[in-house]
């Protein structure tokens, strides 16, 4: 589908010195470098109202605006889908997004996800990289995620998840009982031979994950986790490498072998990862004020914990 393309904002000035195609590439992550740099050499993209080259060095401060001619192969269809809504404002949106649901059309997933639900809800999100959606959560995964209205608030957001100004944090059930909490600092990658896999790998990306212990039940342990870094995968995989992986996850967990105790029975019933994003923060992108949203364990994981006591 082709579309027009209409975006405007102002470089940060912390930018200063960067080139032009970089500068925009940070500035407007759901793009391609290759993609806005024809739009530059094209004059799709003005600078104080100049046309610049994709090389030249930019100051910080400067007026963009870019109107340019999109064939999207990924277009994404609105679809009326139900969703939850915890906060909404002009700037932002934070959603409780329900397991099995997926965040963002991908290869046998074009439709029913949120991008889907999100573009139904507000259609001027079509003009937002990825339609506003700043991080995401695995289908699997229940729980809070925050979407920008706009450019500026989309910038904003991207730059405190690279600040760490964001502070996310889950409830998950694992395997086996952890004895005291801690902190793992692995870095994690594509696996070497499965790569739709990912693992703790030397040379991947930092990984930082901090976790305590919040009940302890028979032969499992419902922990409190808190991210440093936001990697694919990340508490799946970090969980799984210091051999305590998930209750239900298909990728990284355990296989259970027999159902004769009253809790592997109760394990053993549920039909994905015990895994739940519960509280988020974050600076909000204009009033500045320190915001701070919660939601209670869906219902499948409120059941298999009451099946454990």
């Amino acid at each position: 589908m082709t579309d027009m393309i209409q975006l405007s904002g102002v470089i940060p000035t912390s930018f200063r010195g960067l080139r032009l195609d970089n500068a925009l590439v940070q500035l407007f992550p759901g793009y391609s470098r290759a993609r806005l740099q024809k739009w530059i050499r094209n004059g799709d993209v003005s600078i104080d109202g100049k046309t610049l080259r994709p090389k030249d060095i930019v100051s910080g401060g400067e007026q963009i605006h870019l109107h340019a001619e999109m064939i999207d192969e990924n277009y994404i269809n609105p679809e009326e889908i139900e969703l939850e809504i915890v906060f909404e404002d002009d700037h932002i949106l934070v959603i409780n997004k329900p397991a099995g649901m997926v965040v963002h059309p991908g290869a046998g997933n074009s439709f029913g996800t949120l991008a889907n639900a999100l573009l139904h809800h507000d259609a001027d999100l079509k003009s937002i990289p990825r339609v506003g959606i700043v991080h995401r959560l695995d289908k699997d995964t229940s729980g809070l995620l925050m979407i920008a209205k706009n450019l500026e608030s989309h910038a904003n957001l991207i730059k405190q998840l690279q600040q760490k100004t964001v502070s996310r944090k889950y409830i998950c059930l694992v395997h086996g009982e952890v004895i005291a909490g801690g902190t793992i600092d692995a870095p994690i990658g594509r696996h070497p031979v499965d790569r739709k896999r990912m693992t703790v790998i030397s040379g991947g990306k930092t990984a930082v994950t901090h976790y305590r212990i919040r009940t302890r039940f028979e032969l499992c342990t419902l922990m409190d986790i808190e991210l440093e870094t936001g990697r694919t995968h990340q508490i799946r995989v970090h969980m799984a490498h210091i051999k305590f992986p998930i209750v239900g996850d298909p990728v990284y967990g355990k296989k259970i072998k027999s159902t004769s105790n009253k809790n592997l029975l109760a394990l053993s019933k549920i039909s994905r990862q015990a895994l739940h994003a519960s509280n988020l923060s974050f600076i909000h992108p204009t009033s500045g004020k320190l915001c701070h949203w919660n939601v209670p364990l869906p219902e499948d994981f409120q059941l298999l914990l009451e099946s454990l006591t």
